[in-house]
């Protein structure tokens, strides 16, 4: 396995571990993944915009380590070694997860 990491404008955002370059590429262009940068937030402000420059690299060590301690930590039984898994390397708030509360 070898490990990515995503930056957008420059800034480290997400790293995640894959088989190799082509199926790393292939989850960093996926539009769920990029809808879902578009969706989450941090510091009060969106990851992406869509407009800012998104890339992707090797992981250093240290982002590396990240991604493993993550995998230590995961308590989904059902999870696999090959299941998709992003660790992200800024705090993150899911806005979808909010309660709606919306009357009548």
């Amino acid at each position: 396995m070898d490990y990515f990491t995503v930056e957008i404008a420059g800034r480290a955002i997400a790293s995640f571990r894959s088989k190799n370059h082509e199926e790393a590429t292939h989850f960093f262009e996926a539009e769920d993944f990029r809808d879902d940068l578009t969706i989450l937030e941090s510091e009060g402000k969106p990851l992406w915009d869509r407009r800012a420059a998104l890339s992707l690299r090797k992981a250093t060590a240290e982002e590396a380590s990240e991604v493993e301690h993550a995998y230590e930590f995961d308590d989904d039984p059902q999870r696999t070694i090959d299941d998709e898994f992003v660790v992200f390397l800024v705090p993150v708030e899911d806005l979808t997860d909010e309660s709606e509360d919306t009357e009548d």
